[in-house]
């Protein structure tokens, strides 16, 4: 029998070496003893019983070698694809990397050569730029477009940008920060955009286990099975099952000569899965972990409920709708303030360390982004705190 999941429960985990609530005053100056905690996304809340049990059985052994033999974690992984997403996955496809921000580094590393153009939708997760420059390659931001409160795609001005010289296009599906799921005739849209100008698509589908009631996801390789021989794919177990710290990613390549590409530069770069990540993310992708995560993203939704009916009541403030994932990106920009004075209001006054729209690239300039992976009490003060920081504008 199920045990039900106490999302309510508040676990205190300060002092535990967390990104998320210990180093948090040291970037945004918000102390861990009276401040709030949203911006890494990880979630507050423990896993699935069955990946803890995973991890227990491990311990019991006692005995951590290095890791053999995949066939349970890719069977695993299948099962998922095919029962959740209705994707049929080839074991052989299947690569276990560090996470998926090693992973897109790898894949950045296989598939564009230093000086070519990697081509990114902004605002976006703020890791690929930060890994595409690093590897010297040219960050490409083709713009969003808000339509409505939403984002949608600009495929003619994105035309209209490429030189020749671009490669490759990260895509994040479901969108983080804008919580967006791209409908079919989208990902067509930019399936065909690839395909014109000749670039790898590497779609990093994250969250595509987190998403809204009311919405519907569909990967990539259902939504445009005729670029397959140019299709990196991107999942985890770690932001649906909250083990980021686990680093273990899947990147899934359907083309034989680009796994071939792919696994040239794993070897290169000396990469072997870490024996705890891969018990852990074969024991979620199960029956127990599937009724988890449903459980999971009702309370995600609730939270996303009360967190806009709040927030939207700011005048000058608006909460992208969220279609997936737990991230609210909220644009201060009807707030009639620079992005220094509303920052240092939430941080400063608010006392809640969020990430700044800035580093998401072109278009985020006026956002801000909120973990709402919490408690729901913590959900309910930071909207209070919120009102009281702008209470001058209402």
């Amino acid at each position: 029998m199920l045990r039900l999941p106490d999302f309510d429960e508040q676990i205190d985990r300060r002092g535990t070496h967390s990104a998320k609530w210990d180093t948090m005053e040291k970037y945004y100056g918000v102390a861990a003893s009276d401040g709030i905690a949203m911006w890494v996304a990880d979630m507050d809340f423990r896993p699935p019983p069955c990946v803890q049990q995973a991890v227990e059985r491990m311990a019991a052994h006692g005995v951590y070698g290095y890791f053999g033999d995949d066939r349970t974690n890719s069977d695993a992984i299948r099962w998922w694809m095919k029962t959740r997403h209705g994707w049929d996955v080839a074991s052989e496809a299947i690569f276990t990397t560090h996470g998926l921000v090693n992973g897109t580094a790898l894949c950045v590393d296989a598939f564009t050569a230093p000086g070519d153009g990697v081509v990114l939708m902004t605002p976006v997760y703020h890791a690929f730029a930060r890994i595409i420059r690093s590897a010297g390659r040219e960050v490409v931001e083709c713009r969003l477009r808000i339509e409505e409160g939403r984002y949608v795609l600009d495929i003619a001005g994105w035309d209209a940008q490429m030189t020749g010289r671009e490669r490759m296009l990260m895509l994040c599906s479901p969108h983080n920060p804008g919580g967006r799921v791209w409908t079919c005739d989208e990902l067509r849209e930019i399936a065909a955009f690839c395909k014109r100008h000749d670039l790898i698509l590497v779609a990093d589908e994250i969250h595509h286990d987190l998403v809204m009631p009311g919405a519907r996801h569909t990967v990539m390789p259902l939504a445009a099975p005729e670029i397959a021989d140019r299709l990196v794919m991107m999942t985890a177990t770690t932001k649906t099952f909250n083990i980021a710290g686990a680093h273990v990613g899947n990147v899934i390549i359907p083309d034989e000569p680009l796994r071939e590409r792919f696994r040239a530069r794993m070897n290169a770069h000396g990469i072997s899965p870490n024996s705890f990540g891969m018990a852990m993310a074969t024991a979620a992708y199960s029956p127990e972990g599937a009724a988890w995560v449903d459980r999971l993203v009702a309370y995600l939704d609730g939270n996303r409920k009360l967190f806009d009916d709040g927030v939207n009541t700011i005048p000058g403030l608006r909460s992208m709708p969220l279609e997936a994932t737990y991230l609210a990106w909220v644009d201060f920009g009807g707030a009639g303030m620079e992005p220094a004075e509303f920052t240092a209001r939430v941080e400063k006054q608010a006392k809640i360390a969020v990430n700044h729209g800035a580093s998401f690239g072109a278009g985020g300039d006026s956002f801000l982004r909120f973990n709402l992976a919490t408690p729901r009490a913590t959900v309910i003060e930071a909207v209070e705190r919120l009102k009281e920081a702008f209470r001058d504008l209402q």
